[in-house]
């Protein structure tokens, strides 16, 4: 399976020049602990980070951060972001995950525009479900069996 085929379409992003509190504002109205950060180049988004809820507690609110509305989002980002290409299939997005140590990564096109995001849940709830139908195999084989020799 691509990545393009169970990546979550609905990115909720932010630009990087954009404050801190209103990144925090966001996050609460549309209720998620992250953000996709990114910058627009010729009008498409380009996501250059990735911002959680976690990075604005250790990042500005535990380093007595006065004014939040002045603080910018590209002033506290640490880490280049790491995407993975929406024809890549899903075992590769597993071994970013893995390598860089994340649970979300960008979805970008072959030109690195935003177009989704997919994260470790995504990942393990598409594996449960395979391994749910590979579970059914031997009651279904055991079915067949029984209509064809009773």
């Amino acid at each position: 399976m691509q990545i393009g085929d169970m990546c979550n379409r609905e990115v909720v992003f932010v630009e990087k020049t954009e404050s801190v509190l209103v990144a925090a504002k966001l996050m609460r109205e549309r209720h998620v602990g992250d953000l996709v950060v990114i910058e627009l180049r010729d009008g498409e988004q380009h996501p250059v980070g990735m911002l959680t809820d976690r990075d604005l507690v250790v990042s500005v609110l535990a380093t007595d951060a006065r004014d939040l509305e002045r603080l910018l989002i590209q002033d506290v980002l640490t880490r280049a972001v790491v995407t993975v290409r929406e024809a890549d299939p899903m075992n590769e997005a597993i071994r970013l995950m893995r390598v860089h140590g994340v649970r979300r990564l960008p979805v970008v096109d072959a030109d690195d525009h935003l177009v989704g995001l997919v994260a470790f849940d995504d990942v393990v709830e598409y594996l449960a479900e395979l391994l749910g139908d590979l579970a059914l195999i031997s009651t279904a084989q055991r079915r067949r069996e029984e209509k064809l020799r009773p």
